[in-house]
Formats: structure tokens, C-alpha cells, sequence
């Protein structure tokens, strides 16, 4: 028994038509009436009632149809096995990203993309985006969820939404009453930001923000996570200025957040690769930018 075999009688096992089977397999009718009766001799039982009306599976080619959509449904997966390891695609992905990005949505795509490279292993790296676009351009990472701007001619950078900010304080904290009363609460301080040196170009956009309130921050405590600076506002040590699509993370905390969408102010998040990307790397960049096309942050 060939491979051959099989092919043709489920073909001709799905259509019930001698005609028509042999035409969805390019083969003329005679040589494909001849391939079923060798199957037929082989296994010895009738697998077709034939008559000049009609074409139907015997009890025996029931079972064997059976039988033989599982071995083609195994044998296709096989392929796709030995097809994903000859192109690595059984390796690592390596993938940065940034504290003050929300995670959820990161692993639902991570999630769907196991059922596609189901030998692939993946390896989350939280690093700022300085350093990231520095391991982008040497190979240490494959894709990157950061901040812009990346300011690489080596890489490919895919836009995924625009963040605004909000305005984050312990529970008891004065709530405004309005735009204009944001900047004398906040003035109060003292200030928790990231780092200066960890993510300068964001620290810079926290320190705009302030002075568009009309005040200079008192900063007192820098961190280079959202968890730890959310645990120093929790903990009173302070209030801060984040991400505004990290409210719901700010408020299942307990904490109170303000929005700061009067001001002209936002950032961008983009996703940012190599441009010789191969088919694991590009699957990623597609799904992680559809899903935000499709969601609202």
C-alpha cells in the first residue's frame, strides 16, 4: 500500500463519484478505478458498492475512511513539524519590553502564537528602550515593545497606539475639581519617576508635563519599574505621572488617577524588529499590530 492510495480513496471516499474524484485529482478515471481495486485486493474487502446510479462506502470503507483521515491528518502535522524545525522555527524568540506597557495583551498574542509554533520557545526580556534598540541591532533580541523615538536606520519600527498620562496619588489624596486646579495639587509632591538614566527621554517627558502645570517637580525617589514606583505610591511615599493605559493596573491597586488629557501631551509605543525578520518574527509584528488595531487600550 503507497501514500497514493490513500489520497485517492478519500478522494473518491468525499465525492462518491468516480468522475468527479478523478478530476479534483488530475488523473483520468480508468487509472484511478485501477489504484482503488489494488487497495481493494490488498486489504481484501470491497470498500465501494458500485452500480451504474450510484457510488457508496461499504461498512469496511466507512472504517477505513476513518482510518485513513486520521494517518493524512497525522502525516500533515508531521510536516509542518519537520517544516518548523529545518527553518528554526523550534528555537528561541526573544522578545523586550518596557515596564510601563500593559502585559495582558502581550500574552494573549503569545498565546495564539504557541498554537502556531507550538516548538518555539519564547523569552521576555523587561528592559528599557535604550538598551533594547542597542540588542535589536546586535542580535540579542528579536522584537522590542517600546517608547519612541528608536532612532535606528537598521530597524523596522511598527506603530501600535498613542499614550496619554495620568496623574497617580495614594487613597486620602486631594482629588481636583478641575484642569485648572491639577497643577497646585500636584505641586504638593514630592515625586516618584523613573529613573533619569533608565529611560532619560521619558523622564524628560514626566518633567515637561509638570512644568506645563506650572511647576518644577520635587523628586525625591527614582525607580526603573511601574511595579516599583506604583508600591512607593502605595506605600504614601509619594505621587507620580504614568501611562495612561495603565489605569486599570493603578486603580485595582487602590490608588486614585487622574487624567491629563488636557494637556498636549503623549508618547508613543511601537514594536521594532530587524528588517531581515524571519517567519516566527513576522507572524508576531502582523498579530501584535492587528490586535491593537482591533482593541481599545
Amino acid at each position: 500500500m503507497e501514500l497514493r492510495h490513500l489520497v485517492y480513496f478519500k478522494m473518491v471516499a468525499e465525492e462518491l463519484h468516480f468522475r468527479n474524484a478523478a478530476a479534483k485529482l488530475f488523473i483520468s478515471q480508468p487509472p484511478l478505478s485501477r489504484q482503488i481495486r489494488e487497495l481493494e485486493e490488498e486489504l481484501g474487502a470491497v470498500l465501494f458498492e458500485r452500480n451504474n446510479k450510484r457510488v457508496a462506502l461499504t461498512p469496511a470503507g466507512a472504517y477505513f475512511k476513518v482510518l485513513t483521515d486520521e494517518i493524512l491528518s497525522r502525516l500533515n502535522e508531521g510536516k509542518q513539524v519537520v517544516r518548523q524545525l529545518h527553518e528554526n522555527l523550534s528555537g528561541e524568540l526573544k522578545i523586550g519590553y518596557i515596564s510601563s506597557t500593559g502585559q495582558s495583551q502581550l500574552m494573549t498574542v503569545l498565546h495564539r502564537m504557541h498554537e502556531v509554533f507550538p516548538f518555539l520557545k519564547v523569552k521576555l526580556y523587561e528592559v528599557p528602550t535604550v538598551k533594547q534598540v542597542a540588542a535589536l541591532e546586535e542580535g540579542k533580541l528579536d522584537i522590542g515593545i517600546m517608547r519612541a523615538p528608536v532612532g535606528s536606520e537598521k530597524l523596522e519600527v511598527t506603530s501600535l497606539f498613542r499614550d496619554g498620562f495620568i496623574a497617580v496619588t495614594p487613597p486620602g489624596w486631594p482629588q481636583p475639581e478641575g484642569p485648572e486646579t491639577i497643577g497646585p495639587l500636584l505641586k504638593q509632591g514630592p515625586f516618584i519617576f523613573f529613573n533619569s538614566d533608565y529611560a532619560p527621554v521619558y523622564h524628560q517627558k514626566l518633567v515637561e508635563i509638570c512644568h506645563r502645570l506650572g511647576f518644577v517637580p520635587a523628586i525625591t525617589h527614582e525607580a526603573n519599574t511601574v511595579h516599583s514606583i506604583l508600591q512607593l505610591v502605595a506605600h504614601g511615599a509619594g505621587i507620580s505621572i504614568l501611562p495612561a493605559s495603565l489605569s486599570s493596573q493603578v486603580q485595582a491597586l487602590g490608588l486614585s488617577c487622574w487624567a491629563l488629557a488636557h494637556l498636549p501631551v503623549d508618547t508613543e509605543i511601537v514594536m521594532v524588529c530587524r528588517k531581515d525578520k524571519n517567519e516566527a518574527v513576522t507572524w508576531f509584528v502582523e498579530n501584535y499590530r492587528d490586535f491593537f488595531k482591533s482593541s481599545t487600550i
